[in-house]
């Protein structure tokens, strides 16, 4: 853990602080300061935002539970680097574009202050990353408390701020700003922030506006050819644009959604800061909790500050939170004619984006069982295999196909898979980022109020899926008729959703590129493999003789 000064060490500091200065805080001073200062770790946030309590004794500190979130371990993610490293070898003349461009987004802080410097960032000169190296420690801070909080309205919600491209403070501005909901107290509050850490406090509403969070999670990739040169662009991650096009936008923002209330008024800081209504965790529950589970199993090597305690904690918060507040699943009247099992799975979209979303290693499909009178399995399809490969799927079984989305499913081979497909200029199947130019398919399940017709270009619906009727905005719903080969009913139909963070193929596709990132990641997911995918639903029904 990072270190924490004593709360009565904190005090003193505040009180004297409070002491030194004039009675009114200068937060527009015109002197500059070393822009090597401009963005501070963590650690310097953690003395204060920590020791936070609700009235009923919950702990809400926002340094610790930060600290456990992809967000505070986006440069540590293993699989972000064995994936770059891919790229890098795949595109050796472009290695410093893409450095640079990956840590704009993973490696924020360190790539803020090569800014200042006019300089890109290696992000492989910063790996491994050590810790309790003073350079490494920016690299290693992830998207962090100065990222997050210096970034200005201009722009937000624009294409002039995607791909990481938001504005902050110009370089050794004195004094900086620290954007927040709230307005702080200018005699107290307001002088001991400017002088122990820099930043003045300064309440403003786009702290809470989702553009904010679109600057990063806007993902153009530009697709190159041999020589380096751009043959295409690939809207890699979408989830702002298609929050923006569905029923959601106007009426949660992502950080509603992924930064959870707290119950009742608490304090932000752990001195000189009264209860707050309205105060959110910046817990960051999203989609993978399997990327928690390898911090947490690789703590020294891939130099996790966060304790295995509060690791294993974030992962059930997004357990919870992907099983309570993704998807629900219903089947609907299950008709037997004869040996011929007839029925619908239909799985409803609870987010405000599509399901699922963002990185497209992600997918959700459908397991669905029926099992005869005496117990034997007449029909499975979508089995998920202990080395985190789809039964049937044939991407999994050869990298060069690909499963369609299906209105009609009759035999097992056949599985719902809601993913997206790369493909290259020639249409070609690829896991290579900068090989992309397409998606062969995108049946990832739309959000509420998505209309396909009318979705732009990059977030629109691709392959059969395209033209199913239901398929459509907040649900998609899947036709089974499958035989049962004359076995005594009753039948049982069992149906769940299932979600894998990273796919088998995205994961073993890793495996040709003999370098430590990529091969090192291979060896994670296999040890994690029979444990990389959540049931996010479940329904089942019962059809048949006696029933």
């Amino acid at each position: 853990m990072k270190f924490r000064l004593p709360l009565f060490v904190l005090a003193t500091i505040a009180a004297l602080v409070s002491l030194a200065l004039p009675k009114t805080a200068n937060t527009q001073a015109s002197e500059r300061q070393d822009p090597s200062q401009d963005f501070r770790t963590s650690d310097r946030c953690f003395t204060c935002h920590n020791n936070l309590k609700t009235s009923k004794g919950e702990d809400v500190s926002i340094g610790l539970e930060w600290s456990a979130s992809i967000m505070a371990n986006s440069a540590r993610d293993p699989y972000w680097q064995g994936s770059m490293r891919r790229e890098v070898l795949e595109h050796p003349e472009s290695s410093a574009a893409i450095q640079n461009d990956c840590a704009s987004c993973h490696m924020p802080l360190q790539n803020l202050q090569d800014k200042t410097q006019n300089r890109q960032t290696e992000v492989f000169k910063r790996l491994p990353l050590n810790t309790q190296h003073p350079e490494d420690a920016a690299a290693a801070d992830g998207v962090s408390c100065a990222v997050c909080h210096q970034i200005q309205a201009t722009g937000l919600g624009t294409p002039a701020t995607y791909n990481g491209n938001f504005a902050v403070a110009a370089p050794g501005a004195q004094t900086r700003p620290a954007f927040g909901p709230y307005v702080a107290d200018p005699d107290r509050v307001m002088r001991v922030h400017v002088m122990t850490t820099g930043y003045a406090p300064t309440q403003a509403d786009h702290i809470r506006d989702a553009g904010l969070c679109g600057s990063c999670h806007t993902l153009y990739t530009i697709a190159r050819g041999p020589d380096g040169k751009q043959i295409g662009q690939l809207p890699e991650q979408m989830p702002y644009l298609e929050w923006l096009h569905s029923d959601y936008n106007g009426k949660q923002t992502c950080q509603q959604c992924h930064m959870p209330a707290v119950g009742g008024p608490v304090a932000v800081a752990s001195l000189l800061a009264g209860p707050r209504e309205g105060v959110r965790r910046h817990t960051f529950a999203g989609a993978n909790f399997l990327m928690e589970d390898v911090l947490g199993a690789h703590r020294d090597e891939l130099a996790v500050t966060a304790q295995p305690a509060e690791l294993a904690a974030a992962t059930t918060r997004i357990t919870v939170f992907l099983q309570s507040q993704s998807a629900r699943i219903t089947l609907g009247p299950a008709e037997l004619a004869g040996s011929q099992l007839s029925f619908a799975v239909r799985v409803e979209n609870l987010t405000g984006h599509k399901l699922p979303t963002a990185f497209p290693s992600r997918r959700a499909w459908l397991h669905v069982v029926v099992t005869a009178a005496d117990g034997h399995i007449v029909f499975e399809s979508g089995k998920l295999n202990p080395d985190g490969s789809i039964a049937g799927n044939l991407n999994d079984a050869d990298p060069t196909r690909y499963s369609p989305h299906f209105t009609r499913i009759t035999k097992a081979d056949e599985v719902q898979i809601f993913e997206p497909i790369l493909g290259d200029s020639q249409s070609h199947v690829t896991t290579g980022l900068l090989t992309a130019t397409q998606y062969l398919k995108d049946n990832r399940i739309l959000p509420a109020g998505f209309d396909k017709k009318t979705a732009p270009h990059d977030i629109a619906v691709q392959g059969e899926a395209a033209a199913d009727p239901d398929f459509t905005a907040g649900s998609s719903t899947s036709h089974y008729a499958v035989s049962t080969g004359g076995a005594p009913g009753p039948f049982k139909v069992a149906a769940e959703l299932i979600y894998q963070p990273v796919g088998y193929r995205w994961a073993h596709n890793l495996a040709s590129f003999q370098a430590t990132e990529p091969q090192r990641f291979v060896h994670y997911y296999e040890q994690a493999a029979a444990h990389s995918a959540l049931v996010l639903g479940h329904a089942e029904t019962t059809v048949g003789a006696g029933h």
